[in-house]
């Protein structure tokens, strides 16, 4: 009697253990696609993604780099100081995008060229996302805003 009760308590516990590896391995293959990495240019140029990735670039938008195209795509370039990653968007830009400020895309580095399908702005005058501030500070050219 004891040892069908042993039997069937180490049974149970075998079926937990495979129930909770199996829904691990069902969480993660449903979120492979909606896992973005964050990289600062510098990254992106040290050590470019596959380009099938989709990841999210952040820096700030180069001054004298916007460029808008015939239609809706517009070319500039994002930077932390330490490398430069040229950017092509075809879409409308939020209202408070502009140049020398902070930017965060999300797409897939093609040819040498960052393709976005996704750019966020700040939302106000002193807003910068905190991956943007902390690589800019790891450049060492992060300014904090006055006021």
């Amino acid at each position: 009697m004891k040892s069908l009760k042993k039997t069937r308590r180490i049974q149970v516990i075998v079926l937990a253990f495979v129930a909770l590896a199996i829904s691990t391995g069902l969480i993660g293959y449903a979120m492979r696609d909606g896992i973005n990495f964050f990289r600062a240019p510098a990254q992106v140029m040290s050590d470019p993604p596959l380009e099938t990735e989709t990841f999210r670039l952040g820096g700030l938008v180069e001054e004298g780099s916007l460029k808008r195209g015939q239609g809706e795509t517009i070319t500039f370039n994002v930077t932390d100081g330490a490398a430069t990653v040229p950017v092509a968007f075809t879409g409308i830009l939020p209202d408070l995008f502009s140049e020398n400020q902070g930017m965060i895309g999300t797409g897939k580095l093609i040819s040498g060229v960052f393709v976005a399908n996704e750019i966020l702005a700040k939302h106000d005058e002193t807003y910068m996302p905190k991956e943007v501030i902390d690589a800019l500070k790891d450049q060492g050219v992060y300014q904090a805003p006055s006021g």
